[in-house]
Parts: C-alpha cells; sequence; structure tokens
C-alpha cells in the first residue's frame, strides 16, 4: 500500500496572539524546560496573561520565568516551587499564586511522569511514582484549585493535561494510560462539582507532540513510529498543543465543560 504524504505534515508557523487571555492570570503547573508545560505558559503569555509558573526544579523553573519575562516585558511573571507530590506545597501554590498575582482565572495542570516498562516487571514503586505524580497530583491541584474559586467571586477555568493513552493502548505504557485515564475520569466528574463554583474543567489529550524531555525518556525509533502513524504523519509542535489549552482557558468556550479534546489525528 503506497503512503501518500499529506499537505499537513509540515508543522506550519505558529499561529499569533489574538489577545484570548488578555488581563488573565495564569498558573501552570510544571511548566520548567522544553515541553508543553513551558509552551503553555509562553502561549498564555502570547495570549495576554500575566503567568506564574510553577515546578520542582527551582532553577529551570526560574530560567523559564525569566524567559518569558524576557520576551514579554510589559506583562508579569512569577515562580513558586511545587512538588505536586506534596499536599502542602500544591496548596501553597494555589494560595501563594493568588497572594502573588492577586487573583487566580486558570490553572493548567501539567504535571506528570511517564517512561516505559513491562507490567510483569514492574515493581511498586514504579507503578506508584506515575500515579502520584501524574493522577494525584492533578487532584491535589484541583482540589486546591476549586477550594480557592468556591470562596472568591470571580469564575474560573482548569485545564488538564491528559493523553490519547488514555484510550489508546501501547505495550509498556499500564501505568502511564492508568493514570491518564484517571485524569480523564477526574475531569469529568470534578467539571460537575466545579460548576457550582462557576469552574470549567477540561482537558486535553495528545498524542506525540516532540520535545527534548519526551526525547529522554523514549527511544527516537519509538517516537518516529508512534509519529509516522498519525494521519498528518508527524509529531504536534508543543505550540499546537498549547494553542488549544489556551482557547480552552479563553472565553471562546464558555459552555464546555468536562470534556477531553484529542490532539492527535483522530487515531485514538
Amino acid at each position: 500500500m503506497t503512503q501518500h504524504k499529506s499537505p499537513l505534515a509540515t508543522v506550519p508557523q505558529e499561529t499569533p496572539g489574538h489577545g484570548l487571555l488578555a488581563g488573565k492570570k495564569v498558573v501552570v503547573t510544571a511548566a520548567a524546560g522544553t515541553g508543553i508545560g513551558f509552551s503553555a505558559a509562553r502561549r498564555a503569555a502570547l495570549e495576554g496573561a500575566d503567568v506564574l509558573v510553577s515546578d520542582f526544579h527551582e532553577r529551570r523553573m526560574n530560567e523559564a520565568r525569566d524567559a518569558l519575562a524576557a520576551e514579554f516585558p510589559d506583562q508579569r511573571f512569577e515562580a513558586i516551587t511545587c512538588n505536586v507530590q506534596s499536599t502542602s506545597d500544591v496548596d501553597g501554590l494555589i494560595t501563594g499564586a493568588a497572594r502573588t498575582l492577586g487573583r487566580i482565572d486558570v490553572l493548567v495542570n501539567n504535571a506528570g511522569f511517564g517512561g516505559e516498562g513491562e507490567l510483569v516487571d514492574m515493581a511498586d514503586e514504579d507503578w506508584d511514582r506515575v500515579l502520584d505524580i501524574t493522577l494525584n497530583g492533578t487532584f491535589r491541584a484541583t482540589r486546591a484549585a476549586l477550594r480557592y474559586f468556591r470562596d472568591v467571586p470571580h469564575n474560573g477555568v482548569i485545564v488538564n493535561n491528559a493523553s490519547v493513552l488514555g484510550w489508546r493502548a501501547q505495550r509498556a505504557q499500564a501505568h502511564y494510560a492508568a493514570a491518564k485515564a484517571g485524569v480523564m475520569a477526574l475531569t469529568r466528574c470534578s467539571a460537575i462539582e466545579g460548576a457550582d463554583f462557576g469552574v470549567r474543567i477540561n482537558a486535553i489529550a495528545p498524542s506525540i507532540a516532540r520535545h527534548a524531555f519526551l526525547e529522554k525518556s523514549a527511544s527516537a525509533e519509538l517516537l518516529d513510529e508512534l509519529a509516522a502513524k498519525e494521519a498528518f504523519g508527524r509529531a504536534a509542535d508543543v505550540w499546537e498543543v498549547a494553542a488549544t489549552i489556551a482557547m480552552l482557558a479563553s472565553d471562546y468556550t464558555t459552555y464546555l465543560t468536562g470534556e477531553v479534546v484529542s490532539i492527535s489525528s483522530q487515531r485514538a
């Protein structure tokens, strides 16, 4: 069977900002480095928001904040170190962000941890770490944010980073897939409760977005194989994922909650 190259196989030039988040205060977890978190923080800034970045790695987190401040000198950027495995850290992130920025309008739950491992050889510690960071960390941050929004007079938005592996079977990914499926279920259920406090909660489910951190956790051969199976024959660029996060965080999606938006060329 002949494989035809899609006209969409070339990553397009990044879409300019359109002020979708102008005046908003946005918090992004796991925002250091080169992955979706930093790209989401940058996109929020591109759309006019002031942004607080958070990460477990303080040096890289501060570098991310400084990079954003240099690119967008007329906006405000802050940083708070947070380990999403710690309830006190997560609660401190939300209260600290609200105090530092004056308010929170959007929380992007990006923190997650994966890797490859055959289930038959997987240690309890490996399973527990992936579930605790990826699923429990999202739960802790969502809980803290809902408590914040419950007590303030303005509405809010939470966007979670899930994965098509919450739907899709892939070898050596049982722990990560289970965690991301949990994030999807958490998104749906918390959205029902969040409506009571004026909060919309949705999730994105990327298939494959190539960046330096991902390259460290999976082989290039596997990533090439997965990308080739997508409808466009390529991985997403991180800005394409971040632009979808910005859309979900914006007033363009005011009647959307409890949904998981696939960024996967529909190969679910």
